[in-house]
């Protein structure tokens, strides 16, 4: 196994303890916007580190170009999604009088 590989390996493994702690908060946590913070933060950090690991053994480089390029767009649609849930909660809290779930 070369360096590389063993790179790829530990950053990719890193990564997926994050998805794991963004799956554990989204499970954990009280409320909505809780879980959607937990979720976000740990999932765009774990691809961020599955990308990097992904980088040590591409064969190219339009690969890399392309798995660099996956990272910020990921993270554009996280953020959007993130923010139109968190106002449809809010939304529907502000106009029922509930609490937050």
């Amino acid at each position: 196994m070369t360096i590389n590989e063993l790179l790829s390996v530990l950053f990719c493994l890193s990564g997926g303890v994050f998805f794991l702690a963004g799956t554990a908060g989204l499970i954990r946590f009280p409320d909505t916007y809780s879980r959607l913070h937990a979720l976000t933060k740990a999932d765009n950090l774990g691809l961020g580190f599955i990308v990097l690991g992904l980088i040590f053994v591409a064969g190219s480089l339009p690969e890399t170009i392309k798995l660099v390029l996956i990272w910020p767009l990921a993270m554009i649609g996280s953020s959007s999604a993130c923010y139109f849930i968190a106002n449809h909660v809010h939304r529907l809290t502000r106009n029922k009088g509930i609490t937050r779930d």
